[in-house]
């Protein structure tokens, strides 16, 4: 009898269900595909969030128009943590606790992405990080990365491609300057690990708050030392600042930036302090100079016109790392369903796939999947980017 009623109420469940336009179903055959979404679209990182944020909603849209992901539909839930590390855990929490998403893209800055990552491993959930730092997937404290991945290069990357310039040009001597955060530290630490193989050397090291307005005290100090090269490690909006004050103060040594400011927004800031600039960066910004034989060329082209026409502005490499992450997400759930193992398991085994960062090819011991030939050296002239290899 009681095995009796325990059907009955079963199926007297299911018939409510359909009446009310539902099945019960589990996740691998839920009709809806839920990607959570971090980007810091406002606050100080915003040049970089924003283009992120409007790529992956443009990405959503066309793919939805489609037919979506096997004939489901994905249902974006991003957030906007206005470039602040709390709001990006609180995110996190209520995209893995309440929205119970299948994978998060996001993570705009690297201070906000190291902060998401223990929630994230400890949930066991998916996760595409845009942000730079080595840190996110090769911690020096050797803490779990299972679920961890990321489509911006690397700064050990960059760091070896931007020595690998300076001792091309005989810039030996230089100062170093970063800003104060997870970015400028993660950045420092690889520099200092690095020069001394390429025979580089800082004859001063200084740092600058994100919130930098005026940083003429700091590179009087750098004048005195007199460099052979100023490099300003940090991202548009700081930077540009500082930028600005090495050409007020009539500085004029050679200025070597990060790839953080790949976005016209720099130029914007930095106005006509922002030519002679050059910096290590992915091929977005200067797709149309690339020979035809570049294998990325085609992507990058495509991402670039779509991109315009929809929101009337350049991309910039930021907006690139999360078109990457959003197809390597969608290559993963094409081949995992919604099991989040297999999502993992396929992010891990990626090759061969053609983005906008560069050619990724993962495996267990690397979650990001590029090399430094993934990155150009680029110079800004007259307020535009210009290939300088």
């Amino acid at each position: 009898m009681r095995k009796f009623f325990s059907v009955a109420v079963f199926l007297l469940f299911a018939v409510i269900l359909v009446a009310c336009g539902k099945e019960p179903s589990s996740g691998s055959e839920a009709k809806v595909i839920k990607i959570g979404g971090i980007f810091s679209a406002s606050g100080g990182a915003a040049p970089l969030g924003k283009p992120e944020m409007e790529t992956i909603k443009m990405l959503v849209k066309e793919w939805n128009e489609k037919g979506g992901i096997d004939g489901k539909k994905i249902e974006l839930i991003a957030y906007d943590d206005k470039s602040d590390q709390n709001e990006a855990v609180l995110s996190t929490k209520k995209l893995i606790e309440q929205e119970k998403v299948t994978a998060i893209i996001g993570g705009t800055i690297s201070g906000n992405s190291l902060a998401m990552i223990p929630q994230i491993e400890k949930a066991g959930i998916p996760y595409i990080s845009l942000a730079a730092s080595k840190q996110i997937v090769n911690p020096n404290d050797h803490s779990p990365r299972n679920w961890t991945f990321k489509t911006a290069q690397g700064d050990d990357i960059v760091i070896n491609k931007l020595l690998s310039y300076l001792k091309e040009q005989g810039l030996t001597k230089v100062a170093w300057l970063n800003v104060a955060n997870a970015y400028g530290t993660s950045g420092h630490d690889e520099f200092k690990r690095f020069a001394p193989d390429y025979g580089v050397e800082a004859v001063i090291e200084e740092e600058f708050e994100a919130t930098v307005d005026d940083a003429k005290a700091m590179l009087t100090r750098v004048k005195k030392a007199n460099p052979q090269a100023i490099i300003v490690w940090g991202t548009a909006q700081e930077s540009a600042v500082v930028t600005k004050n090495i050409h007020q103060l009539g500085i004029t040594t050679p200025i070597i930036e990060s790839h953080g400011i790949g976005t016209k927004s720099f130029i914007d800031l930095a106005g006509e302090a922002a030519n002679g600039v050059i910096f290590p960066v992915g091929r977005i910004l200067v797709a149309e100079q690339l020979p035809d034989s570049d294998p990325q060329k085609e992507t990058l082209l495509k991402y670039k016109k779509d991109f315009e026409k929809t929101y009337n502005y350049e991309p910039t490499t930021f907006g690139g790392h999360a078109w990457d992450a959003f197809h390597l997400l969608v290559n993963a759930i094409k081949e995992g369903g919604t099991d989040k193992e297999k999502i993992r398991k396929a992010l891990e085994n990626t090759k061969k796939f053609v983005g906008i960062s560069g050619v990724f090819n993962m495996e267990k011991d690397d979650h990001t999947g590029l090399t430094a030939d993934s990155l150009v050296m680029v110079q800004i002239e007259d307020g535009k980017f210009v290939l300088a290899e």
